[in-house]
């Protein structure tokens, strides 16, 4: 079995990333918005770096629940969601903000909605 309360820790911080990301991408309408303007490119490199802190949190979730978790909750493509930090740590100059633009709008909300209710089954 793996440690409860370690994997509630990873899934806190996940959850946080992931509020900053919805939070921070509210005021963008269009991919545009991210690559039109120097404020726009900081929001993007903003909601990045949140996307890496949320694949990583995931890699180690995994690794601490002995790949047995995140399978429970196949609403999520996990793989894909640690994929795309690997992709934005190592290929970030290749990042268009139609990715980060899809990602935010159609993928995180999901994410949340999913930590929030593996929050819950998890909490004493």
């Amino acid at each position: 079995m793996h440690d409860n309360a370690l994997a509630l820790e990873i899934l806190r911080q996940i959850e946080e990333a992931a509020r900053k990301v919805v939070q921070r991408f509210r005021v963008i309408k269009d991919p545009s918005d991210f690559s039109d303007s120097d404020a726009g490119m900081e929001k993007m490199d903003a909601i990045c770096m949140m996307l890496i802190v949320i694949g990583e949190s995931l890699k180690g979730l995994d690794k601490v629940t002995n790949q047995e978790l995140l399978s429970r909750y196949p609403e999520v493509d996990w793989r894909k969601a640690m994929g795309m930090r690997d992709i934005i740590s190592h290929h970030y100059a290749d990042i268009d903000a139609e990715t980060v633009y899809y990602t935010c709008q159609r993928k995180v909300p999901d994410l949340l909605n999913t930590i929030g209710k593996m929050i819950q089954d998890l909490s004493p």
